[in-house]
């Protein structure tokens, strides 16, 4: 369950690897309770299809989500320092490298969900600016306990776009970045990269 909340970004990684370039006019809470909606409303009449065939799922995944997703400035945080100097081409690559990995969990992590009263949006609150707008939810399980997963939003050129998801109070973002660092520092950029596309690197959550 930890590690499907930490996916809800998602995470929660740009808008430049998005597939639609038009402007999208929601509000972050909007983003948030539309798209899981219907993405759970999709699990739920074609579940037996997407256990048979889990990539169909994945397709549907990266399809909806990557769009709502600044995978170039969350890649730029979770490298902070460690990534000074790489260009545009090198981030590009390990933010796809990162977010394959990120929505192909968020694909596996959906077939959990099955109650339409699992996720509640909640109203926001606050000081939120274009900078970052905080978005509160709450993921509640089986024996109605809950955990809180805050998605941090920024403004861009084509909307609001999600960089960032804290669940229970542990960042996404730093959480990487506290993994991948030190990596990339040692070995550089690239070979981080290759490793994650490989699946030599395995993330922690």
């Amino acid at each position: 369950m930890k590690k499907l909340l930490t996916l809800l970004l998602l995470t929660l990684p740009g808008a430049a690897l998005c597939a639609d370039p038009a402007v999208d006019p929601r509000e972050p809470d909007q983003i948030i309770l539309e798209t899981t909606e219907t993405l759970r409303a999709t699990v739920n009449e074609r579940r037996a299809e997407f256990e048979e065939n889990p990539e169909l799922l994945k397709q549907l995944v990266n399809r909806d989500m990557l769009p709502l997703i600044d995978t170039g400035y969350s890649a730029r945080l979770i490298l902070g320092r460690a990534g000074r100097g790489a260009n545009p081409e090198q981030v590009d690559r390990f933010a796809a490298a990162i977010s394959n990995v990120l929505l192909d969990r968020y694909a596996d992590g959906l077939l959990e969900f099955r109650d339409g009263g699992q996720f509640e949006v909640l109203p926001l609150k606050g000081e939120n600016s274009e900078r970052m707008t905080r978005v509160r939810t709450r993921v509640y399980s089986e024996t109605g306990t809950f955990t809180p997963v805050d998605f941090a939003f920024r403004k861009t050129e084509t909307g609001w776009k999600a960089f960032d998801v804290t669940v229970e109070g542990i960042s996404y973002v730093m959480t990487y970045r506290n993994q991948i660092g030190p990596r990339v520092t040692e070995v550089g950029i690239d070979q981080v990269s290759e490793d994650i596309e490989s699946g030599q690197l395995s993330l922690e959550n």
